[in-house]
């Protein structure tokens, strides 16, 4: 299919990346390096795709693309996690992959989005990792000038949007303008969502425990393992002085000292069952001697002794110290007339 520009589409990835080199230099940054080629075990070269594609601030393709010229490996497994970005630059990277003589698995390991949605299509295999997704929508653009110009511009987005549908359809079926309604719609893709509309062919899943995949439970961080109260001094309860006889744990065993526990064990430790006896039993009281007048007893403490002297002894003391403080009643013949 032939896809007729407008006239000035020729020169518009041209002027992004002037316009790119500008705003680097003008805010004096470098070019971030956006991806990472390394060769793994059993002949497979791994690229790593992790940050936006081309764009203000991120390289250009040529760099990656001259590198991938380097790969000899029969495979070549391409982690993606990006936002987009370029859409020129994202194609040119998509079509050097479908070139590249290796196969080609493509591995969604966060977010595969606007661009980065259309470098995944140039896999040999594409593959969603647990809880990634994948977004599609149309393209947009910055335009300045007269009308003709945003004419023209629209005229651009329109044609680029199309273009991207058709690598959307080729790869999972479909018409250009049933993908063009989901690109409108801006839609988002889950792992099992993708592989349903036919832009993935799985949805790798987590290893569970247990299983070869899952990692060895001697292989974990140490901050992943149980809380080891080893490291304040902690050791687990001792099995020589059960709690019960001393009626402290060996943490307020510990603090306290052993000196002081053994004090605060003895203070507390029950009698023995005749001793007991003895102290619950109260003493029968000794019988007074008789036309005698009874004994206060005997203070206890030193306040009970500043104030013995001024308790009675019993009822009729006391009443007897306050009977002339009460009215008696005048028995007069003067007072009962009144």
């Amino acid at each position: 299919m032939n896809i007729v520009l407008p006239g000035k589409a020729s020169t518009f990835a041209a002027r992004q990346r002037e316009q790119a080199d500008k705003q680097r230099q003008a805010l004096g940054v470098e070019a971030r390096s956006w991806y990472r080629i390394t060769n793994t075990a059993d002949n497979e070269a791994e690229v790593m795709i992790y940050d936006e594609v081309g764009g203000w601030f991120g390289s250009t393709a040529d760099d990656l693309i001259a590198e991938l010229r380097d790969i000899t490996a029969p495979r070549m497994r391409v982690r993606i996690n990006s936002p987009g970005g370029s859409v020129f630059e994202g194609i040119a990277i998509a079509n050097a992959l479908r070139a590249h003589p290796a196969t080609v698995t493509v591995q969604v390991d966060a977010i595969a989005a606007s661009i980065a949605s259309v470098i995944a299509m140039s896999g040999d295999r594409i593959e969603m990792a647990p809880n990634s997704m994948m977004m599609i929508h149309d393209a947009s653009g910055l335009c300045m000038g007269n009308a003709a110009d945003m004419e023209e511009m629209g005229e651009l987005l329109d044609l680029i949007s199309d273009n991207i549908a058709d690598a959307y359809a080729a790869r999972a079926g479909g018409t250009r303008e049933q993908w063009r309604d989901r690109m409108r719609a801006e839609t988002w893709y889950l792992p099992e969502d993708a592989v349903e509309n036919g832009l993935a062919d799985e949805a790798l899943q987590a290893p569970k425990a247990g299983s070869p995949a899952a990692p060895d439970e001697d292989d974990e961080p140490d901050m992943a393992r149980a809380f080891d109260l080893a490291a304040y001094g902690y050791h687990g309860p001792r099995t020589d002085t059960p709690v019960a006889e001393t009626g402290l744990t060996e943490a307020v065993r510990t603090l306290i000292g052993e000196e002081v526990a053994a004090r605060l064990a003895a203070a507390v430790a029950p009698a023995a069952p005749a001793e007991a006896a003895a102290e619950t039993t109260p003493p029968e009281p000794e019988p007074s001697a008789p036309d005698t007048e009874p004994v206060s007893p005997e203070p206890e403490d030193e306040w009970a002794a500043m104030v013995a002297d001024i308790i009675p002894a019993d009822d009729d003391t006391w009443a007897a110290l306050v009977t002339h403080l009460i009215d008696q009643p005048d028995t007069s013949s003067s007072a009962a007339t009144a």
